[in-house]
């Protein structure tokens, strides 16, 4: 059984998380009202934020989620370095195997 999974788009999302604020209302309450999976919001409120400038509310990476793809970009670059850590490793074995 395939299943095909709704995308939103930013748009939507902003304001989903607009109305949740300003509304007063429960997560669960707007969820129904949109017409949206049970807990979505709460998983949109984790991954982004919305910031507000010269008048008008945009969509952007939670500091967590933020930091988590900092994370990752990081272990990536360390992986990397090792390899070619690894790399100079062995070229500096062999080549002072040739020199004796």
């Amino acid at each position: 059984m395939d299943r095909q999974y709704r995308t939103y788009t930013k748009e939507f999302k902003r304001d989903a998380l607009e109305l949740w604020e300003s509304s007063g209302k429960s997560a669960s309450q707007v969820e129904r009202e949109l017409g949206i999976t049970k807990g979505l919001l709460l998983k949109w409120r984790d991954r982004y934020q919305v910031t507000r400038q010269a008048g008008q509310s945009e969509l952007a990476p939670s500091d967590l989620a933020a930091s988590q793809q900092e994370v990752r970009r990081l272990r990536r670059a360390l992986a990397i370095a090792e390899q070619e850590r690894d790399i100079l490793k062995k070229a500096v074995s062999i080549f002072s195997k040739l020199e004796r």
